[in-house]
């Protein structure tokens, strides 16, 4: 029975949406089972290569064939034929020694447990794809939380569904006591995904500190945008966790951030750490580059006195509070593991009296807490000097030029001095050009008052000469008269020359000589005719008038008064 391509192409079409898997791998999957299936109904083994299946995804016609060579001798007949049986065999075609026959088969030909058995193999061959699919699929998706629904429940953990396929999340990697049941949604962290000979192997987890970390991103906005950063997170799923963090922001408290608002933000991340009855603690360390007191913060809820600190053993000896040595250590020792890990130091607790009695000397908190300022303002300072040295590089550098370009420096010629020399002395010289009247200037006041003063002292003279030597006061007046008018007449010669200058600089400013011009009349001669009648008319027409004003005037000195 021949095989209907469009219900075998609406087959391939179902298997693609349900799967995932492209329509060419099913067609190399059904290839591959077919071979095997048809290669073992004939009696070949798996490195024969005579069996040929071709699969058109067009039309969906499929063709089998088993092929043999022409020889001359035959040594395996069933890999050979001679030319003499090949002719034979295909009557109306003559073969020739290198030839191929080919004997053409069709599916129905297979038997029912060749039929079963390619179906197993398509099977399989499908589910390695579908796995490649998902590795293809989840590679990229490490380190991520995804969402999915649970399928089955049991003592030994859950199977999930997560869309394409379904993984299995063990017990131990669980929270505490939490426990789910069927349909159930449940986050999961992708901490691991392994391509096998059996497929993809997706490895989930709700324990790690990875799964935690995803919480605090999604639940602080501060986080997800990099302001604050998590340096480290130690964890015992179910008991307590100590997440460190950091932020580059003066302005910004990292902890207090991921604290909230009356503990806000912090209660929805311990919210979604398991169902049971015991719930998960966290604590919010603050991240220092100090050491020392990187570890006292990790110790905390524990009041720290001080530390004795060994950097390159990597040992740290906390000297704590007489009151608070059981929180330091923690119930079964959580405190002390966590701030361990966290950290990376081996940490001894002692109390403050024992550091007295073996004679400790330690570095308090004040003292590391000053260190640790003074190398904040330090990378704060060598940032700010970074970013500058980085903008001035930018100024120097235009764009589009290649790195380490260097400017060509100016250089002097010996024409362009010679240049430089003659400016010089053509300023020099307008500065002496400038000079000059001003210097004329200020010796002519000095001059004029002198000529002013000896004419002025000249009448004087006469006048005493005339009053010794007169003998009528007539002659006296007369010589009074004469210089009186001597004095007018030089005055108004001062003031007309003065005058005269402010008009000569008026005319300077800009004024137009319009000496030769022709003046035109703004009225034609027929008006002008028209204004003079009018005027006349207007002296004609005109009467006095008799109103006497002055009584008005009487009337308003009588309210003055």
């Amino acid at each position: 029975m021949a095989i209907n391509g469009e219900q075998f192409l609406a087959a391939l079409d179902e298997l693609e949406a349900q799967k995932g898997i492209s329509k060419e791998v099913i067609i190399v999957a059904l290839k591959e089972a077919m071979i095997k299936g048809y290669k073992k109904q004939i009696g070949a083994t798996e490195e024969d290569d005579n069996v040929r299946v071709t699969i058109d995804g067009e039309t969906g016609n499929i063709e089998m064939c088993q092929v043999k060579k022409v020889v001359k001798e035959v040594e395996d007949d069933f890999l050979e034929i001679s030319v003499k049986d090949a002719n034979a065999l295909q009557k109306g075609k003559k073969y020739a020694v290198g030839d191929e026959l080919i004997i053409p088969a069709s599916p129905s030909d297979l038997t029912k447990a060749v039929a079963l058995s390619v179906k197993s193999i398509l099977k399989q061959k499908l589910a390695e794809a579908e796995k490649d699919v998902l590795y293809e699929a989840f590679k990229d998706k490490i380190g991520t939380m995804i969402t999915g629904k649970v399928e089955k429940a049991d003592d030994r953990g859950l199977s999930v569904n997560i869309g394409r396929a379904s993984v299995y999340l063990p017990h131990n990697q669980m929270i505490g006591d939490e426990k789910f049941n069927v349909g159930d949604s449940i986050k999961l962290f992708v901490s691991n995904v392994n391509s096998g000979t059996k497929g993809a192997h997706i490895m989930v987890s709700r324990a790690s500190e990875g799964f935690l970390k995803c919480l605090f991103t999604e639940e602080i906005h501060e986080i997800y945008d990099g302001t604050i950063v998590i340096k480290g997170i130690a964890r015992e799923a179910g008991e307590r966790s100590k997440v460190a963090v950091v932020t580059e922001d003066p302005n910004v408290d990292p902890a207090g951030a991921c604290i909230g608002p009356n503990g806000s933000r912090i209660q929805k991340i311990v919210g979604q750490l398991g169902n049971g009855q015991a719930k998960e603690k966290i604590d919010i360390i603050g991240y220092s580059e100090v050491p020392g007191l990187f570890i006292m913060e990790a110790l905390k809820p524990a009041r720290i006195a001080g530390i004795i600190i060994d950097e390159e053993a990597k040992t740290a000896t906390a000297i704590v509070k007489d009151d608070s040595f059981s929180l330091a250590i923690g119930k079964k020792g959580v405190n002390v593991r966590l701030a361990v890990r966290l950290t990376g130091y081996n940490i001894d607790i002692k109390t403050e009296t024992q550091a007295e009695e073996e004679g400790l000397e330690y570095k308090t908190f004040e003292e590391l807490q000053a260190l640790d300022a003074e190398l904040k303002s330090k990378a704060a300072y060598e940032k700010l000097a970074a970013q500058y040295q980085a903008q001035m590089a930018a100024k120097d550098v235009l764009p589009g030029l290649p790195e380490g370009y260097v400017a060509p420096q100016d250089r002097s010629y010996e024409s362009d001095k010679n240049e430089e020399l003659q400016e010089a002395l053509e300023q020099a010289s307008e500065k002496e050009e400038v000079a000059a009247p001003v210097k004329e200037v200020k010796v002519a006041p000095k001059a004029e008052p002198k000529e002013e003063k000896v004419v002025e002292e000249a009448p004087k003279e006469e006048v005493k000469k005339e009053v010794k030597t007169t003998t009528s006061l007539e002659d006296l007046e007369k010589a009074l008269s004469e210089q009186s008018s001597k004095q007018a007449s030089k005055g108004a010669r001062k003031f007309n020359k003065k005058k005269k200058d402010e008009s000569e600089e008026e005319s300077s400013k800009g004024a137009l000589d319009t000496s030769g011009a022709e003046r035109m009349s703004i009225y034609t001669e027929e008006e002008l005719r028209e204004m003079e009648e009018e005027d006349r008319k207007q002296e004609d027409d005109y009467e006095e008038d008799d109103t006497d004003y002055d009584e008005y005037d009487e009337y308003y000195d009588d309210d003055d008064r």
